[in-house]
């Protein structure tokens, strides 16, 4: 919007939608939205793709096909490392399906309570996570559980329960809004659907923040694994001081200084020397970009260990590197939210 303000943009094109409804047309990433009418203040948006908005672009100008071409050589470049990201991990699961890994298996250290909770309102569509908590009175703090590529399956809600049996009000949320993927192919589906909504994610999980809160959590942290670690890490740069703990299993990271900016939580990121998904030379620039910020960082790096060696599904479980990383995530949790 500001290099639309800067080239005093006009609407690249009058455009037809159905059979009455006319707007603009603003290209975004890898859709293009339509702003009903001639002002944004209080329109709705619809979103289209951008295949489909350049089948009913009307007589545009030779201007505005410029401005039009600039923005949308802009808005792809974010969706072609969102695809390649997609495209990595594709190739590190190659092999792989979601069944239940050792993580998944293990018992919670004490008794604890689960249910089906409705943590978020998304527009008109209510998201459902899974919430566990320990027995007996609290105070508890909170964690935010993030799933895999897969989605949020019965793994992950077993992991959930794993955090309650250390004492944590755990709740796993659904960034994938109710989507589950049982192969390869829907997970890669998934994760692509979702690089498009990053707005909603992040709101998705500001309101898991408060769910937890609300439930009696002061403190909240939060993990995820692969797809899940990469928002665990958007969930510290979306919540900023409303964060106070962020655990990365082998997410996908950034070295830019402004994006890395808003992050208050320290981190503690865990990462396999083998993994060609996220590649180690990223994670060490990551590093040095939250050191150079002078923020809190302890990155792990396991020897032979590759991508989803701590996966709660899969089939590419590290034993030894996993169990040594969930030692660190529990003691980085009691560090930073305390325990019980």
């Amino acid at each position: 919007f500001l290099l639309m303000s800067l080239l005093d943009f006009q609407p690249v094109a009058r455009i037809s939608v159905g059979v009455a409804a006319q707007g603009r047309l603003l290209c975004l990433r890898n859709r293009a939205i339509v702003v009903p009418g001639d002002t944004l203040g209080g329109s709705k948006t619809q979103s289209i793709r951008l295949s489909e908005a350049f089948r009913i672009v009307i007589d545009p100008s030779p201007r505005t096909l410029f401005l039009s071409a600039l923005l949308v050589a802009l808005s792809l470049a974010p969706a072609r490392a969102d695809d390649d990201l997609v495209a990595r991990m594709a190739r590190e699961h190659a092999q792989d399906s979601p069944v239940a890994s050792p993580a998944a298996e293990v018992d919670p250290a004490a008794s604890v309570m689960s249910s089906v909770v409705s943590y978020a309102r998304l527009g008109k569509t209510d998201v459902k996570g899974h919430f566990a908590r320990p027995t007996g009175d609290g105070p508890f703090q909170g964690v935010i559980v993030i799933h895999e590529w897969w989605g949020l399956n019965d793994n992950i809600k077993w992991m959930a329960d794993r955090f309650a049996g250390e004492g944590y009000l755990a709740l796993a949320v659904d960034l994938y809004e109710g989507e589950v993927a049982t192969d390869r192919e829907g997970a890669m589906n998934l994760m692509r659907g979702s690089t498009s909504q990053t707005d909603r994610l992040k709101e998705n999980l500001r309101q898991a923040r408060k769910f937890l809160a609300d439930a009696g959590a002061t403190r909240v942290g939060s993990v995820g694994w692969c797809f899940g670690g990469g928002w665990s890490l958007q969930a510290g740069l979306a919540l900023g001081d409303d964060l106070d703990a962020v655990v990365i299993y082998y997410g996908r990271v950034s070295s830019d200084p402004a994006e890395l900016a808003p992050l208050s939580a320290p981190v503690l990121g865990l990462f396999g020397e083998a993994d060609t998904g996220i590649p180690v030379d990223g994670v060490r620039a990551f590093e040095r970009a939250l050191g150079d910020l002078g923020k809190p960082v302890t990155i792990q790096v396991y020897p032979g260990a590759g991508h989803a060696f701590a996966n709660p599904s899969g089939t590419r479980y590290d034993e030894e590197a996993a169990d040594d990383a969930w030692s660190w995530t529990l003691a980085f949790f009691a560090n930073h939210l305390g325990s019980r």
